[in-house]
């Protein structure tokens, strides 16, 4: 065991016992429209439960569920956070890292600044803050080509494609980029469509994005600068919000507020709503906050920092707001407490088994902040009408291994031009690509 391993589980440890009791509940009974919440604990210091990463072996795949296959896509990458599928077929994987933010001071703090963003790291394997080109010309599930398509970027994450125009959402603004069918690199200079609130903090400085159908407006989530306003109120101007940008000029405005860590941005393919996944508050007990899923009103408030999921009032935020929390909108479906959701997909391909058309993929990075580790895997739900209707289903797991010791941590996922479902897993440098094991009995 390393000396900085050691001291990081010594640190974990003072964390668990200052934490006091983390009698974690049943992770199933808060998944789904009415989620089951626990009275609230409140700690000098949260418990820490870190899954150590050790990657994955050879030959070691995920488990995927019943009539499913993984394979790897790519491998060797540098914590790949988002795919996204080019309309030719071709797979653009957003490389990130996240960019240094500005010294945190409180002893609280920087323990857990450590501690998590060394658990929540992949081994170095090269170059990142970039976007790395796939081509699988034959669409047998192995790239032929593989290039640098965009380099030297700024922490980026949310890719958005509108005609000839490519969109790229560092962390700290959208830049647009010259696009043409086939292009295997873009060595043009981007231009800023507009800035995004970025640091000095850039607590959440993942920034999702996606078009709307019409291709007129671009989404972009923005995440809180904190956990629950500990920063101060300024340091959270213009985030925990989705804004919408108007493509042709720039401007943007606040489309829906109070979403703490908004990502995985969607349009529901059969009502055209608009969907995110949503990081919610921590320090609240092992079972509070559920993170969620939900649809995206305009002009809707959702409760951070003031309340949660409705008018349950976090008593940690002074001064109060009964206002806003008198009009807190409660989310569409529950996904159980820090499971990390951060990307989200519908599926509209054929050649998955029948039971996933039209429903959501969910990628979950995991816990951190829980004795009983929760998410690390990808979970489906399905919809009808153009909502939930049913139970979350684990589709792609064993990204823990019996230890409880991480091979890897999903992030984004996305439908490529086969219908396959491809998945970032920024700690184990790979995407995953999960197929059905006899799609010619589920192609139509």
């Amino acid at each position: 065991m390393t000396s900085t391993f050691a001291r990081l589980m010594l640190c974990a440890s003072l964390l668990c016992l200052a934490g006091c009791n983390d009698g974690s509940g049943d992770p199933k009974a808060q998944i789904g429209a009415n989620p089951s919440l626990p009275d609230i604990q409140q700690y000098l210091l949260p418990p820490i439960h870190i899954a150590r990463i050790v990657g994955w072996k050879k030959d070691e795949t995920p488990t995927v569920a019943q009539g499913l296959q993984a394979k790897p896509f790519a491998t060797g990458l540098q914590h790949p956070r988002v795919p996204y599928v080019l309309p030719n077929g071709d797979v653009l994987v957003v490389e990130s890292k996240a960019p240094k933010a500005a010294a945190i001071k409180r002893p609280k703090e920087i323990v857990m600044d450590w501690v998590e963003s060394w658990a929540t790291s992949g081994g170095d394997t090269g170059p990142s803050n970039r976007i790395t080109l796939l081509r699988d010309s034959n669409g047998d599930g192995v790239p032929d080509t593989q290039s640098v398509f965009l380099d030297h970027l700024n922490s980026p994450f949310g890719v958005a494609l509108v005609g000839n125009d490519l969109y790229v959402a560092n962390t700290d603004a959208i830049i647009k980029y010259p696009y043409t069918e086939g292009d295997t690199k873009i060595t043009a200079p981007g231009t800023v469509l507009t800035p995004l609130p970025g640091g000095p903090i850039d607590h959440h400085w993942t920034k999702s994005l996606v078009a709307s159908p019409d291709g007129a407006m671009l989404y972009v989530g923005v995440g809180s600068n904190s956990n629950i306003t500990e920063n101060g109120m300024e340091a959270e101007h213009n985030r925990a919000a989705i804004l919408q940008v108007d493509r042709a000029s720039g401007r943007w405005r606040i489309f829906a507020s109070g979403l703490r860590n908004p990502n995985g941005l969607s349009f529901e393919p059969q009502t055209g709503a608009l969907w995110t996944v949503v990081n919610e508050r921590d320090e609240l007990g092992p079972d509070l906050v559920p993170d969620y899923m939900t649809s995206v009103k305009d002009g809707g408030f959702y409760g951070w920092p003031y309340s949660y999921y409705g008018q349950h009032v976090d008593p940690r935020v002074k001064p109060e707001r009964p206002d806003l929390v008198a009009k807190a909108i409660v989310p569409d479906y529950a996904l159980s407490s820090h499971v990390a959701p951060l990307g989200l997909a519908f599926y509209t391909g054929t050649s998955l088994p029948d039971a996933y058309r039209g429903g959501a993929f969910v990628g979950e990075h995991g816990s951190w902040n829980r004795q009983v580790l929760n998410g690390y895997k990808v979970v489906f739900v399905p919809f009808s009408n153009g909502k939930p209707s049913g139970p979350a289903q684990d589709v792609v797991t064993g990204f823990l291994n019996s230890d409880n010791q991480a091979r890897g941590r999903p992030v984004g996922v996305a439908i490529d031009k086969t219908g396959a479902l491809l998945v970032a897993d920024d700690s184990g440098n790979t995407v995953w690509r999960v197929t059905s094991v006899h799609p010619q009995l589920t192609q139509r």
